[in-house]
């Protein structure tokens, strides 16, 4: 049975509360019991924004620029089925201001069959890869994976034939509780092997980046950002450095066959 349109409005009445909830998890028992209901076996990944490098032997900047979210585009033409949400509950709960509300989550796989039609509907392969093309031009980053979660809300089952394409903004995404989580649980969370973010010379200091960092991965050191091991390499903070110190680079050969690997692992699409 799909999940009732009343449970999807209980969802959205908790939402802004999630960073106390996820706080609770620092309590061992908490913290194993929430594990195993809503992130048992998840595998998440974030696609860099536009603004990247490309290993040394690409020579068209166009090229440059779309080649990571091929990652996603793989997923999308090796589904039989694709569904767009209507909304993204993330930001409708939150009434973003920012981003738009109506460009939701996409999902893939046989479970996605389940979802209550209320909520979407069923795209075909170039309605799909439409809907990320408008999600990325609005800045939205997409999060790739399993995310068991999401097949508790949506009341869909099995979870394993269900795949998330999230389109995260920084103002709302439920990881946003990634620092407040249990190390378990924010584990799931990766970054892109291939991806690396490096800060240059150019770098001022003025604390830009800290804005929209969902990980708390930058700090200011001696009037510099700093990188910590929580990024996972979104690429948020180079699109919006004003110095244009901040460098993502991608082997996308590497990163591409890493991520289908891990990702074909955790769900089946077939």
């Amino acid at each position: 049975m799909a999940m009732p349109l009343f449970v999807v409005k209980i969802i959205k009445k908790a939402f802004p509360y999630r960073k106390t909830i996820a706080k609770l998890t620092g309590y061992p028992a908490v913290g194993k019991i929430l594990e195993k209901a809503f992130f048992e076996g998840d595998e998440l990944l974030f696609i860099p924004r536009q603004q990247v490098y490309v290993g040394e032997t690409i020579e068209s900047t166009q090229s440059q620029v779309f080649l990571p979210y091929r990652a996603a585009e793989y997923f999308v033409e090796k589904a039989g089925f694709r569904w767009i949400m209507d909304k993204c509950i993330c930001r409708d709960s939150m009434r973003c201001e920012k981003y738009p509300v109506e460009l939701g989550c996409l999902f893939l796989g046989e479970a996605a069959k389940r979802i209550n039609p209320k909520l979407g509907r069923p795209a075909s392969k170039e309605e799909a890869l439409e809907h990320l093309k408008k999600c990325r031009d609005a800045g939205l980053v997409h999060l790739i994976g399993k995310n068991k979660l999401d097949s508790v809300w949506l009341n869909v089952r099995p979870g394993e034939k269900l795949f998330t394409i999230c389109n995260c903004c920084e103002c709302c995404c439920l990881w946003r509780i990634l620092p407040d989580v249990s190390p378990n649980i924010s584990s799931k969370l990766k970054r892109m092997t291939g991806v690396e973010v490096t800060v240059g010379d150019e770098c001022s200091g003025c604390g830009t980046c800290l804005e929209v960092c969902i990980s708390r991965a930058i700090s200011l050191q001696s009037g510099k950002a700093v990188i910590s091991e929580q990024c996972r390499g979104c690429g948020r903070c180079a699109v919006i450095c004003p110095e244009s110190a901040i460098r993502v680079s991608v082997d996308f050969d590497i990163a591409l066959k890493s991520t289908v690997e891990k990702l074909s692992s955790v769900v089946r699409l077939e």
